[in-house]
């Protein structure tokens, strides 16, 4: 598979400069210490994702739900000890995938450069790559993150943006990570990207007691468009049906592309999140401009940004955290 890894506008370069000093990171940190670092992520990932190109969603998906608990610190990656249960084995992240990737390209840069690449940059990396090669954006990665040795189930429990939320809550979640309501609308284009199961969506199809009277199920969100709930319904039986899948972005969930917009725009967005876009007036007017298909660059120089700026949430550097030998435990 190639790929070309494309040159970046003047813009963004500045932009990830500026915002790794802020949060002491540094294009270029591996330079001395592990020069061939992004090459051997790249490689890795260009296999990772030629054999299973499903991937990319839940790869990216794996550094959201890192950044908005603890921030970017690669705490999703611990497993649960006899002590304590683990963010991995949260609620919200029971459907988590893509743990045995990360740790396929960490084994990689350890054996090339023992100890030295994070494994908060690894899955930084990782998502960014995971990106491109659904042909998406690309942007620089500022690096030298270290790695937590926190994670709690019950912290991913309370900060992680529900699939339920109205833009009210799920802007106040972004804004105490600093990320503001543009940031909201623009990462919500990653649902461009994988599958869902049932239970983070059905209750927008069933209501508690099943079917209505003589069968019907009358309306049950009407912010979802009907012709989609039923089809809905075709592959999801009941709110607990955890067996089948649907595609946030049905017919294009492999490929990063605006089409999510469009759906949306059409009341076709799987998660109450999605549908909540519509009834604030800036997520809105985000939504059906970018529906339109004429502004796809933008939404990729938009997307980028906001992906430098959530990659420096919370990040711990320098003398902080360790750099862990395996990314499931702590050394």
């Amino acid at each position: 598979m190639a790929v070309r890894f494309l040159l970046l506008p003047l813009a963004l370069l500045a932009l990830a400069a500026s915002s790794a000093a802020v949060a002491n990171l540094e294009i270029g940190f591996y330079s001395k210490t592990c020069p061939d670092a992004e090459k051997i992520v790249r490689e890795e990932m260009i296999k990772i994702i030629a054999a299973a190109p499903s991937l990319a969603g839940p790869l990216l998906r794996l550094h959201f739900h890192d950044c908005f608990v603890r921030g970017c610190d690669a705490s999703v990656l611990l497993e649960s000890t006899e002590g304590n249960v683990a963010e991995k084995d949260a609620k919200p992240n029971k459907s988590l995938r893509g743990f045995g990737s990360v740790e396929r390209v960490k084994a990689k840069l350890e054996a090339a450069c023992p100890g030295i690449v994070s494994c908060a940059d690894v899955l930084t990396l990782m998502s960014r790559d995971a990106v491109v090669l659904a042909k998406g954006p690309f942007w620089p990665v500022a690096l030298g993150r270290r790695d937590g040795r926190v994670s709690s189930a019950t912290e991913a429990s309370n900060e992680l943006p529900p699939a339920s939320g109205d833009v009210p809550l799920l802007a106040k979640i972004f804004a105490s990570k600093g990320l503001d309501l543009k940031d909201l609308v623009v990462l919500s284009g990653a649902h461009t990207l994988g599958t869902a199961h049932c239970p983070s969506f059905a209750d927008r199809l069933y209501n508690s007691t099943g079917a209505g009277e003589n069968g019907a199920y009358g309306v049950v969100d009407s912010s979802l468009n009907s012709e989609y709930a039923d089809k809905l319904r075709l592959k999801c039986k009941s709110v607990d049906d955890r067996t089948m899948l649907s595609e946030m972005d049905p017919g294009s969930f492999k490929t990063f592309d605006t089409s999510y917009y469009r759906h949306v725009a059409k009341r076709r967005g799987l998660f109450r999140s999605d549908s909540a876009l519509l009834f604030d007036d800036t997520t809105r007017d985000y939504v059906q401009r970018i529906a339109t298909g004429k502004f796809d660059g933008e939404f990729f120089k938009d997307f980028s940004a906001s992906m430098i700026k959530m990659g420096d949430v919370g990040v711990l550097t320098g003398a902080e955290g360790e750099i862990r030998k395996k990314c499931y435990a702590p050394n």
